[in-house]
């Protein structure tokens, strides 16, 4: 797996709008209806060279949501190309990008070597491989599944938590209304990349700023 794309797409002018999330590059359109969300995700489609990109579409009433592909990896030169000509569409249709939507859920499932179940994941969830090392829904709707691996010398044997992955400028402002809703930080030596945070029951969830702020 290589960096480069998605660093190019971070560095690139014309893509303001956009996020890079564990998913990719994605964008949230605000708009006054689910009607001209609809017509605005009707003239997206028309952009020449969107076919076989892997490109969602999301239309709900007052949004769209556009992923350029599944997977962070998968950035390539031609998404900057993509991403500057749907923004330039979304301009024409007075419709705002709003970055403090753009979030992805994962669910990070970590394991020993010996006992990552990847392929149980993927058939209990109904999901597909888009890496060795993950399970994503194919309708686009639920959380990815991802398998992390635990160290060999720690003593625990398996354990889950959630990833929120959000806009760099988005992720002080999460972390604090978790603070306030009365989460705690478990970890903050990766900060401002991460911050590890658990509920009063111990649960773990991760806010994520990079790769987003990775250009900061």
């Amino acid at each position: 797996m290589s960096e480069e794309g998605w660093r190019e797409f971070l560095s690139a002018e014309g893509t303001d709008d956009w996020v890079v999330l564990h998913g990719g590059a994605t964008v949230v359109f605000r708009v006054e209806s689910l009607g001209k969300a609809v017509h605005l995700a009707q003239a997206i489609a028309k952009i020449p060279g969107l076919e076989g990109v892997g490109i969602l579409l999301t239309i709900g009433d007052g949004f769209l949501t556009v992923r350029l592909t599944r997977d962070l990896w998968k950035l390539e030169p031609r998404h900057i190309e993509l991403a500057r000509a749907i923004s330039a569409v979304a301009r024409e249709y007075e419709a705002l990008a709003d970055r403090s939507y753009a979030q992805e859920i994962q669910v990070a499932i970590a394991a020993k070597r010996d006992e990552i179940d990847v392929d149980f994941w993927r058939a209990v969830l109904g999901y597909l491989p888009m890496a060795d090392d993950n399970a994503v829904d194919p309708l686009g709707h639920g959380s990815t599944v991802w398998m992390q691996e635990i160290d060999a010398n720690k003593p625990l044997r398996h354990a889950m938590h959630i990833d929120v992955s959000v806009a760099h400028e988005q992720a002080l402002a999460r972390l604090q209304a978790a603070l306030a809703a009365g989460g705690r930080i478990v970890d903050d030596s990766h900060a401002p990349e991460y911050w590890t945070l658990a509920d009063r029951a111990g649960n773990r969830v991760c806010i994520v700023a990079w790769p987003d702020g990775s250009s900061q």
